[in-house]
């Protein structure tokens, strides 16, 4: 199999890297529109060839599969020329700009008779499976509160600052990989709604989203680029039910429950942010040309309620 990157940044990086581990007989190809990026990539992480520029990667009947690590403005128009060339496609997160697109997508990959997949890692974390079976199994009796602190201070000053390139702000950007955990733990997503902090003339740095579920939950997701901790990125979350809570390290690190039941967790350091088991269930889905676990509909879903906490924004 061979897989081409299209773009060489961060995302290309951390896939890079992961492949290596996950994935090592895959042909590792690094296309860009700049012929010395496209060859400093080659170099930096190992890869089989470089391409210069994006159609030239989709011209070549050798490659089985494109990763987009574009700006998702550009993400639309690059999946479909990707199908139609005969490739499955990995897409980076977020994936589309809205919601609606996914249908376009869907109807060229089952035309086509190829795979798309959408890059969501925090799908494939053990921690979301650890409170996915937690809540399952009534560990903590009957949930009341999901508390998700992703506060951190992350510099942008590239194209995330440019609303025509990326949609919208932080929790278009990144947050949203944190609702779709919200939204994976087996219960149902009924209402969305969300709150800006700070300054509200530009894009979005500072969200706070509040998700009520059907089953009688309320999840709230305070999410930030403006926060930095003592240790950036390392923070406390919590789940309370009636008889036990768990409070969990955010990326998921550690975890202690206490109440009816006691104990103390470590979901998975080897795997912490799912990149291992997104990527093997990804390359499997394409030699099987099956869905993944994370499918389009799925995406579709987490995409369609960041939108409905905007949606929240503006019309208030």
């Amino acid at each position: 199999m061979k897989l081409a990157f299209l773009g060489t940044g961060l995302a290309t990086t951390l896939h890079s890297k992961t492949m290596k581990a996950v994935a090592p007989t895959v042909e590792r190809w690094y296309a860009s529109r700049d012929q010395s990026r496209a060859e400093s990539a080659r170099a930096r992480f190992g890869g089989a060839g470089a391409i210069t520029g994006y159609e030239a990667a989709l011209a070549r009947p050798d490659i089985d599969v494109v990763l987009i690590a574009l700006p998702p403005s550009l993400h639309l128009d690059w999946t479909l020329r990707a199908l139609e060339a005969g490739k499955h496609v990995i897409l980076e997160k977020p994936p589309l700009l809205q919601s609606a697109d996914f249908a376009t997508v869907g109807d060229a990959a089952r035309r086509l008779n190829r795979q798309v997949m959408v890059a969501e890692n925090y799908f494939y974390k053990p921690l979301t499976r650890l409170l996915r079976d937690t809540i399952a199994r009534g560990d903590l009796g009957d949930l009341r509160f999901i508390q998700l602190n992703a506060l951190k201070r992350q510099a942008t000053g590239d194209w995330r600052d440019d609303p025509a390139m990326t949609g919208h702000g932080a929790l278009f950007e990144g947050g949203i990989h944190w609702v779709s955990l919200l939204a994976s733990l087996g219960l149902t997503v009924a209402r969305v709604q969300a709150a800006q902090a700070g300054d509200r003339a530009g894009l979005d740095r500072s969200v706070q989203v509040t998700l009520e579920y059907a089953e009688g939950p309320v999840a709230t997701l305070s999410y930030s680029w403006e926060l930095g901790g003592l240790i950036n990125g390392v923070r406390w979350s919590a789940c309370h039910g009636t008889t036990g809570t768990l409070r969990f390290e955010t990326n998921g690190i550690l975890a202690f429950q206490t109440g009816r039941r006691r104990r103390a967790v470590v979901p998975g350091v080897r795997d912490l942010a799912g990149y291992r088991a997104m990527l093997a269930d990804f390359f499997e889905a394409i030699r099987q040309n099956r869905s993944p676990a994370y499918g389009l509909a799925l995406a579709e879903r987490d995409l369609r309620l960041v939108e409905l906490a905007y949606s929240s924004l503006h019309t208030r």
